[in-house]
């Protein structure tokens, strides 16, 4: 029998690998007029029998052969050749698996399963049973053209396995962030986290306030709900509101609710967080920016458990408990009476201190995996990895926006680097070539105290040769840099509003925002 196009077309058409098998196998069965035939893969350091055709295929398939244990299976995979084999009087065939076989092999034909770089994973094998063992169609032009066959055949076979170890594990890795996605982690194994969630774990069994220190973008939010949901409120609310992010009387109106009236456009009750947070956790980020005459409101509900909506006359009893955060010394607040000393105490009944990102480099690879596997997740795409040389540069960043700083280049290289690997070329400029401090034009440092006449005047040169555009884009550079890319504090250092200065930056084409 001869091979036709239609034979070439029945593997090139199949995608799904065990289909494939079995249409591979059925085709080089039809071809040698034999009945009994057996596809072997290698796996787990054993040869498994994945399909089987023909008398006792139930018993044949599912079989696992040791590469220690001589088999013409197994020394065409370790050979990466074709074999005839004779049962019975060839010492390679393994006849303890036909031992209660009523039909047994007469003559062996076996092939191998070649990748394109021509790596043997598996055999294929056709057996002729019958009483002559004379079926085999043994013709060397014969055997080499079911040989290309087999050979087109294995590489189909090869790349389908390949995508369905592939599909498997992205459907595993969809399935894992799927149940995580309601669910941020804390993602470390450095010292310092490890000290850091050890204290959650002691905090949540209390319900004492926590008071989280740390840069902008450690995590500050992150730590705040693993003590929540550590702790016996898991089940209630856990609610957040940023202190700097809006006006002093929109603040309070959040935190506190107001009454029908309170004022023009208040033209119903609304409830507050502190209310609605009943019984839960209420976390209040960048509690450092908290008007002072707000601060006394909170004193009184760390104080007394009770509310007033604004415009009320009635005050209302509460159970939250409170876990407020900052990125300023509220020490030096303190000292400088912008911040109440008596709140500052109430506050910090626990204190949780996080490490800065650059404290913590052991943890940067474990980070960037994380962020990797769950853009690629929201993308349904496989996730991307770095070359050594890549990461080698990521902890080597100072990363003055922490872990936010990291996300954010993470998304960046989900939308920009094509391909599945990130090169070292195609970290952003400031990661794969940090400038030193003295390649700097104009740094903060400087702007802060220039310790010489020289420096004068070399600053001097250098503003007087800048348009104004120019100088103020230097100027709001310098407080970012200063501040950590704060902008509630680099707006504060400058004496202008959050806002003013927000609109400046935009104005001038700074968006980069780690704050």
């Amino acid at each position: 029998m001869t091979i036709s196009i239609d034979d070439y077309k029945a593997l090139s058409r199949e995608l799904d690998p065990k289909k494939l098998q079995k249409t591979m196998l059925n085709l080089l069965l039809k071809l040698q007029n034999v009945e009994r035939g057996s596809l072997w893969i290698e796996r787990n350091n054993m040869y498994e029998c994945v399909e089987s055709s023909g008398h006792h295929s139930e018993a044949i398939k599912g079989i696992k052969l040791s590469p220690n244990e001589k088999s013409i299976v197994g020394w065409v995979i370790q050979n990466g050749e074709m074999t005839i084999a004779k049962a019975g009087a060839d010492d390679r065939h393994f006849s303890k698996i036909e031992q209660d076989f009523e039909i047994k092999s007469r003559h062996i034909l076996c092939f191998p399963l070649l990748l394109k770089g021509k790596e043997v994973y598996g055999a294929v094998q056709v057996i002729d049973t019958s009483s002559d063992g004379a079926h085999l169609n043994l013709n060397p032009e014969y055997l080499n053209m079911l040989q290309e066959m087999v050979d087109i055949g294995a590489i189909a076979l090869g790349n389908s396995l390949e995508f369905q170890k592939q599909q498997t594990k992205y459907t595993q890795l969809s399935q894992t962030l799927s149940s995580l996605r309601g669910k941020n982690s804390i993602v470390g194994k450095s010292a310092s986290v490890s000290k850091a969630l050890k204290l959650v774990k002691n905090y949540a069994a209390t319900n004492y306030p926590v008071l989280i220190s740390g840069e902008s973008g450690t995590g500050k939010e992150l730590f705040a709900e693993e003590i929540h949901v550590q702790s016996d409120r898991a089940t209630k609310p856990f609610l957040t509101q940023n202190c700097s992010a809006i006006p002093e009387n929109l603040l309070e109106s959040e935190l506190f609710g107001y009454v029908k009236g309170a004022f023009t456009g208040a033209s119903a009750n609304k409830l507050g967080l502190f209310e609605a947070a009943d019984g839960g956790t209420v976390f209040l980020d960048e509690i450092g920016d908290m008007d002072i005459n707000l601060q006394a409101k909170l004193l009184r509900v760390l104080q007394e458990n009770e509310i007033k909506p604004l415009g009320g006359t009635n005050t209302r009893k509460i159970n939250i408990r409170i876990i407020s955060a900052t990125n300023r010394k509220l020490e030096e607040e303190v000292r400088s009476g912008r911040f109440r000393e008596d709140l500052y105490y109430r506050l910090n009944v626990l204190p949780l201190k996080l490490p800065s990102l650059h404290e913590r480099k052991e943890d940067i690879p474990l980070l960037t995996e994380y962020f990797l596997t769950r853009e690629a997740s929201s993308n349904h795409m496989l996730p991307k990895q770095l070359t050594p040389e890549a990461m080698s540069a990521m902890k080597t960043h100072k990363w003055p926006g922490n872990i936010r700083e990291l996300e954010n280049t993470i998304k960046q290289f989900q939308a920009m680097v094509a391909g599945d690997t990130i090169q070292l070329s195609e970290l952003p400029a400031h990661i794969a070539n940090p400038v030193t401090k003295t390649e700097t034009s104009f740094t903060g440092q400087e702007a802060d105290s220039l310790q010489s006449s020289s420096d004068e005047a070399n600053s001097t040169l250098n503003l007087a040769s800048m348009t104004w555009s120019e100088l103020e884009s230097h100027y709001v550079m310098m407080l970012l840099k200063k501040h950590k890319w704060n902008v509630s504090q680099a707006a504060r250092a400058a004496g202008i509003n959050r806002s003013t200065f927000d609109s400046r930056m935009k104005k001038i084409g700074i968006t980069k925002r780690v704050d």
